[in-house]
Parts: C-alpha cells; structure tokens; sequence
C-alpha cells in the first residue's frame, strides 16, 4: 500500500498542443484494452487524448500508452474493456503536450461524479427502491491566487473563451499521476476581501473518464 497523498508540492500541468489525432482501427475488450492504428509513432510512457465512437466511456478518456508494437498498436495502460457493451465504431488517439504548469492553485474540490438514483415504485409495492442510474457531471472547483500572467490560467482562460477541452495533470511527489479532460471556465476576475490575498475562480467540468495512476510504491 502507497502513503496517503498531500496536497503539497503537486504539480498541475495544463495542455498546451496537441497533435495531429492518428486513426485507430479497433480497440479490443480486454485488460488492458489494445488500440489498433496502422503507422501510430506512439511510445510509452505519451500521454494522448481518445476520441471514441462505439465506446462511448473512452471518448475524451486521457491515458497513458502502454505496450507499443511499432507501427501497429499500443496499449491503453490502465483501461480495462472486457466487459464493454456495444462495438468499437471509429476512434483517434492524439499526444498531449503538458507545456504549462499552475502555480496559483490554493484548494481543489470535486463536484458530482456520483450515479444519480433511478426510483423504481409501482401500485403493487408499499416500499418503493432506488437503482443507481446515469454519474452527474464531474465538475472540478479550484480556488486560485489571481495572477494576471501565470501561463496555466491563461491558457485556461483562452480555452474558455474559445469553448474548447483541455487536458490537465495532476502529478504527486512520488509519481502518482491523475488526467482528465474538460472544458474550463475562467475569466481571470479578481476577488476576495479587505487585507486578503487577491483571488480568482476557476472550474472544469471534466468530460470522459478521470484516470489515476500510481507512483512509487
């Protein structure tokens, strides 16, 4: 078992290019799930972005590239499709680069996520019961110093502007790595109080799956 985590010295990394997306041609059910694409120029270890019809949990999932057989498939390190529903329809896989780094960030909160509850109550039960249904929208929430200059919030405040999804990374001092998608909301207005430090709002909500992985035992 890994030490508990502190939020100190954490690195929040912001998308800054992402490349031409590469066909993929399946992805299989399996643990860890195999991307087929024809002349990918992947290596382990990239970070890419999934565009996914027909899986439809894949689609904005931001994952590590496992295994790679050059020029013929690489592995979604972490992603376990072996009981999907459904077929693979179509999908690209695009690299990430990570250029920005925040250095304002004060707090983080999660939003939502959770399965919302589906009542089932009919005229022939005197108790009715709840099933988990559809996850609510995840929503990230931080709080943040206002720096009119930081690189990470201005590339999230021109992303919002333009209403486009970001990647972000959260990196732990021992490795351990958290990526999502999601497009942020941000326009740099300054807040606070009288004889505080001056603040600003930001949020993402987060599109596809959120996915960790672990650090340094």
């Amino acid at each position: 078992m890994s030490e508990y985590q502190v939020w100190s010295e954490v690195q929040v990394d912001v998308q800054s290019a992402l490349a031409v997306a590469t066909p993929i041609t399946s992805i299989s059910k399996a643990n860890p799930a195999i991307a087929a694409a024809v002349d990918h120029e992947f290596v382990a270890g990239d970070i890419v972005l999934l565009r996914v019809k027909g899986f439809n949990d894949l689609d904005y999932a931001v994952v590590r590239v496992g295994t790679v057989v050059a020029d013929v498939s690489f592995a979604l390190e972490g992603i376990d499709t072996s009981d999907f529903t459904g077929a693979f329809i179509s999908g690209t896989a695009s690299k990430i680069t990570f250029g920005v780094s925040a250095a304002t960030f004060t707090e983080v909160t999660p939003s939502g996520g959770e399965p919302t509850k589906v009542l089932f109550q009919t005229i022939h039960m005197k108790r009715g019961f709840n099933k988990p249904g559809a996850e609510s929208p995840l929503v990230y929430g931080f709080g943040s110093l206002w720096d009119v200059a930081d690189p990470a919030l201005l590339a999230l405040q021109a992303a919002s502007r333009k209403g486009r999804v970001l990647a972000v990374r959260f990196m732990f001092l021992d490795g351990t790595t958290v990526l999502f998608a999601g497009q942020p909301s941000v326009n740099l207005a300054p807040a606070g109080s009288a004889g505080a430090a001056v603040t600003t709002p930001v949020s993402i909500d987060v599109r596809g799956w959120l996915q960790a992985y672990a650090g340094d035992e």
